[in-house]
């Protein structure tokens, strides 16, 4: 049975979305069933369950408010994840441990690799990091999975907010000089639920792994693209206009280049992410059609 922490977020209720879908065991704790920065919730949590793997999908996620919310990033993001790599190593259970791309500054030219230096530029890809050194420091029975821009049809995320503007205005303004790979938590969700089966069958696969959906583009693209998905539907057809990164300043930096290389997890796990093209585009029309249903039984 796979034990998910973090289960009312995008990525928790995606898992038990599609634990439900293919049959496999799998319950999913809310951050009020257990908050992995208090051990005995942790602890209990595992002993009640007894799992045969945890995934951790709990995260601080607010990027611009982790600059002066330092703690509340940090209990979640960095002494959370220590507590349950340990709770894990003592009960002899393997976790898998979702991060991010932000743990790279952004500068290199091309696709980031595993082994490439981690050198967060915002505190919230600070946390993230220490996070990851928390859970190699507490447990050998590790893989960490870096992902990058993710979205989907639970939690909030970009294309929902993309979703919400074209709505009501005429012209979208978006940074075109950010780049990165948009995945889908459907997506995400497959890729854990693969890795699972090799995990528990004891191979010797441990480590950090870089999961993505396939394709690179900038904010400002996938925008262009979410509207024009939309737009059949809804007819709905706002300007989406292309601006700088200094045009929009933000409390936290973001990295320039997030765009994240995930040949090894292809090569070990046999499973390579959906364009993202095709997942941004099913899912708003998902998004847009559950709407409309909702709205055609308001009196």
């Amino acid at each position: 049975m796979i034990l998910v922490f973090g289960g009312n977020g995008q990525l928790g209720q995606e898992l038990t979305r599609a634990g439900t879908a293919s049959a496999m065991p799998l319950v999913a704790l809310s951050h009020a069933q257990a908050d992995i920065a208090d051990p005995a919730a942790v602890g209990d949590a595992i002993n009640r369950h007894d799992p045969s793997l945890v995934v951790n999908a709990a995260s601080y996620t607010k990027v611009d408010l982790a600059e002066t919310e330092i703690e509340a990033n940090r209990r979640a993001n960095e002494i959370g994840p220590a507590i349950l790599a340990a709770a894990c190593a003592t009960a002899g259970v393997p976790l898998v441990h979702i991060s991010t791309d932000y743990v790279f500054d952004g500068t290199k030219q091309g696709a980031y690799v595993e082994g490439d230096p981690v050198v967060p530029i915002n505190s919230y890809g600070r946390s993230k990091a220490a996070g990851e050194q928390a859970v190699r420091a507490s447990t050998p029975l590790h893989l960490i999975l870096r992902t990058s821009w993710i979205y989907g049809e639970f939690g909030q995320n970009f294309l929902k907010t993309i979703l919400r503007l074209a709505a009501t205005r005429d012209e979208l303004r978006v940074v075109a000089d950010q780049r990165g790979c948009p995945t889908s938590t459907p997506d995400l969700a497959r890729a854990i639920l693969t890795l699972a089966p090799q995990l528990l069958g004891g191979d010797k696969i441990w480590g950090t792994y870089h999961f993505a959906g396939s394709g690179v583009t900038t904010w400002h693209a996938f925008a262009s693209r979410i509207v024009a998905a939309q737009a059949p539907l809804t007819g709905r057809a706002p300007r989406v206009t292309a601006i700088t990164t200094a045009e929009f300043p933000t409390p936290a930096r973001r990295p320039a280049n997030s765009e994240l290389d995930s040949g090894l997890f292809q090569r070990v796990f046999g499973f390579r992410g959906r364009p993202w093209t095709e997942e941004a585009d099913a899912i708003t029309r998902a998004l847009v059609g559950a709407q409309r249903e909702k709205d055609s039984h308001v009196a």
